[in-house]
């Protein structure tokens, strides 16, 4: 309860020195709506059934996104953070194919499968298995080798050592890594939907806010809206992983 108080106090702030720059010329208010006009445009949409159309696109193609991740980037983690070799022959590939930005691979994703919903979902996979393949990796080169030595001296199997003592262990981890790329799947949904020309989604209304009848109440309606998801998606991972893993004493911080 303090740490919600203490965010709402800080939220409060932020709208109040928002209010107060628009209102006392300090920004255009053409340009930079205050929350006085923004927050009310942002309960008229939530009862618009076309907005709720473009939100719940969003949001499907983000669920795909990170489910696809997840298969792709935990299986990984564990192959490339348990076999050296193979580690140190991907490494030069996987660190230069990381940096590279979701924007800048746009126009190459809609010349090879178009602008539809497959676009922003293999852009959102792409930029969101990073932070779980590496935390993945991460927690196996931190598992104690006493563990898998006992383990090996017992006779047990690769594919039972990865299953009874490498996930265990890297569960905390490879779950942080989840609500990092939960983050960064939303981000790269929305951000395609406004670049690419999505025909629905969130980023689509906002391009189509700016474009077209060059409403900003409505791109910061817009805007305001996919930030309280993003902050929804990680407050609920975050309260989901200490439920889970209340016996871990990991640092959910970042490992990516």
């Amino acid at each position: 309860m303090t740490r919600l108080f203490r965010g709402l106090i800080g939220l409060a702030v932020f709208l109040l020195l928002w209010e107060g720059a628009a209102r006392f010329g300090l920004v255009s208010k053409d340009a930079v709506p205050p929350p006085s006009v923004v927050l009310p445009t942002v309960g008229k949409l939530l009862g618009d059934p076309e907005f709720l159309r473009d939100i719940v696109a969003t949001l499907l193609a983000w669920l795909i996104a990170l489910v696809i991740a997840v298969a792709i980037a935990v299986p990984a983690g564990l192959l490339l953070g348990s076999i050296p070799w193979l580690r140190t022959a991907t490494a030069a590939v996987v660190e230069f194919l990381r940096p590279i930005p979701v924007a800048a691979l746009i126009p190459l994703v809609l010349l090879l499968i178009g602008s539809g919903p497959d676009a922003k979902i293999s852009l959102a996979v792409y930029a969101s298995l990073w932070p779980i393949m590496f935390n993945t990796i991460y927690a196996l080169g931190e598992i104690d080798p006493v563990l898998t030595e006992t383990a090996r001296a017992c006779g047990t199997s690769r594919l039972r050592l990865l299953t009874s003592v490498a996930l265990p262990h890297t569960a905390p981890f490879v779950f942080t890594g989840i609500r990092l790329s939960a983050t960064i799947a939303l981000i790269a949904v929305v951000s395609t939907e406004l670049l690419a020309g999505s025909e629905v989604g969130l980023g689509n209304f906002i391009l189509v806010a700016n474009t077209g009848s060059a409403r900003f109440d409505l791109v910061y309606a817009g805007t305001v809206i996919a930030g309280i998801f993003g902050l929804l998606i990680n407050e609920g991972l975050e309260l989901l992983g200490k439920r889970l893993f209340r016996w871990s004493t990991v640092d959910r911080g970042a490992h990516a």
